[in-house]
């Protein structure tokens, strides 16, 4: 007979104080995918050493029984793929105004879009054209256009990059194509000019727009007292200020929504206005005589940057894009060029028929206020009130709507060194602090320093690179295309271009003010 074997089981007490028990272990199961990543609770556990695998989990592994388990666990690597393709977010954007909600989508994109794009600025387009003419001036309007809607793909599609990191600041996008040191001295001057500067100039022409309006409405019969311009700046930094308490850019979005719908409404009340009541007698468009060549140069210098500042926003795209949820099959550059190709398209409509239509009713009668100013100066009197403080309504709105989303980096930039430093969130009341801080500078600005508008060529060229140049060498950098190829020479070609127009312009600037000069009155806004 053959001997039985007898399988014998050690018993934890039977076993020796020196003996060795193998470990059955396996590295932990770390998914850095945006759900679990979104919140800064949920620390990323630093890198250990593996653990051996043990010989008994490799064959436990290989039985039968554990191939449902692996193809649930293969199942969910690819759903988490997916949903999150792994995308390296900052823990610390959970806190920021900017980043905080990440549930936008094309929509919300094109309302941004619109409310930051068109502005103010745009009625100044005409003026432009009394330097340039009809061809000059469509053909310039028309390429810049272009090349504006180019950079602004360029931007959206360098917001991820192919390690999955994700942009969504201007300057953070600088500092990783040019390098820390470099990409803080291109970007944070103009960047900052553009939000802070910005809702500045939104102070003095929503302030002043109010004044607009009230004597409108109330008329010379009217026994109340007008307030001073100086009431009016606060009465509308106090409503901004209001408005500023949403706590992030996409609470934002029913503001912006309510800010395009503004801002088309008086550039098409404007321009159709000016048609209908006809031109006025002098009309002519021939381009004003000037002393010498120079001054001729810098005039059509300052058309060139007057038709460049008309497009505006690009310091916002990558925060527009950043409130956007991602994943390997929906990127968020789909749904941000679905959302600015819709905007786009109605900026277009916009501006094209606001600079046509304004030359062909003014000519070189185009006083320098712009469109708004020549029709309070030429058909005021002809024009019903309604329609003049309706468009001057809008004008108020489009100002108060727009200053949300200018100064939304200026909060987050603010909370982002108290979130650096104290490593927790911001508490409420700091948030409300922080914004009503904000506000007061802008509202001091604005006060002590009336002339500024005068001064947005010479600060606007400096920042005109963030649009028409840092977006085509920031290509170059970060996907490093073939060398010599089509888009690499494209690159190249407007970057370098858009530097030279930025020196152009300022030079221009400069020149207008030293032979011009510049009326500065201190704390007595006009």
């Amino acid at each position: 007979m053959e001997e039985k074997k007898e399988m014998k089981f050690l018993r934890p007490d039977s076993l020796s104080v020196g003996a060795e028990i193998p470990a059955i272990s396996a590295p932990p199961f770390q998914l850095h995918c945006p759900s679990m990543t979104r919140s800064p609770f949920l620390d990323i556990a630093p890198k250990t050493p593996k653990t051996p695998k043990s010989p008994l989990a490799s064959l436990l592994m290989s039985t039968p029984i554990a191939s449902p388990m692996k193809k649930a666990i293969a199942s969910m690597q690819s759903y988490l793929e997916e949903v999150g393709h792994f995308t390296k977010l900052d823990p610390q954007d959970a806190w920021l105004p900017i980043t905080e909600s990440r549930n936008g989508n094309a929509y919300y994109s094109a309302f941004h879009t619109l409310s930051s794009g068109i502005g103010v600025q745009a009625l100044l387009l005409p003026l432009a054209f009394t330097t340039l003419s009809w061809t000059w001036g469509i053909l310039c309007l028309s390429l810049v256009f272009m090349w504006q809607l180019y950079t602004l793909w360029l931007l959206i599609q360098l917001h991820e990059s192919e390690s999955g990191m994700r942009y969504s600041r201007y300057l953070r996008l600088s500092m990783a194509a040019f390098g820390e040191k470099l990409g803080k001295l291109l970007a944070l001057l103009p960047v900052m000019y553009l939000s802070g500067g910005t809702c500045v100039t939104l102070i003095m022409i929503g302030g002043g727009t109010m004044k607009i309006f009230f004597q409108i409405v109330c008329g010379d019969t009217c026994s109340m007292r007008p307030l001073t311009t100086i009431e009016w700046y606060l009465l509308f930094v106090c409503l901004a200020i209001i408005l500023a308490q949403l706590p992030n850019l996409n609470s934002v979005a029913g503001v912006s929504l309510i800010g395009a719908i503004t801002a088309i409404s008086y550039c098409t009340l404007i321009w159709v206005v000016s048609i209908i009541q006809g031109r006025p007698e002098g009309v002519s468009y021939d381009p004003p005589e000037t002393k010498c060549d120079m001054a001729r140069i810098c005039d059509i210098l300052n058309a060139l940057g007057i038709i460049a500042f008309a497009f505006r926003g690009h310091n916002l795209v990558l925060e527009i894009q950043g409130t956007m949820p991602s994943s390997a099959k929906q990127p968020s550059r789909k749904p941000m060029w679905r959302g600015v190709k819709l905007a786009y398209v109605i900026i277009a409509m916009c501006l094209f028929p606001l600079a046509i239509g304004g030359y062909w009713a003014y000519g070189n009668l185009m006083p320098n206020g712009g469109m708004l100013n020549a029709l309070h100066k030429y058909h005021g009197h002809s024009t019903s009130k309604l329609l003049l403080g309706l468009t001057s309504l809008f004008v108020v709105l489009n100002c108060l709507s727009s200053f949300q989303i200018y100064a939304m980096p200026v909060f987050d930039n603010l909370e982002l060194r108290f979130t650096s430093k104290m490593k927790k969130p911001c508490p409420w009341w700091l948030r409300i602090v922080f914004r009503i801080f904000f506000g007061c500078l802008a509202f001091f600005i604005s006060v002590a320093l009336p002339f500024l508008m005068s001064l947005a060529g010479l600060i606007g060229g400096v920042a005109l690179p963030v649009t028409l140049a840092y977006p085509c060498f920031m290509w170059i950098l970060i996907k490093k295309p073939a060398k010599y190829s089509a888009i690499w020479c494209l690159n190249w070609i407007l970057g370098v271009l858009g530097m030279v127009l930025s020196i152009l312009v300022i030079a221009g600037a400069i020149w207008t003010i030293v032979t011009m000069g510049i009326e500065i009155h201190f704390f007595k806004p006009q």
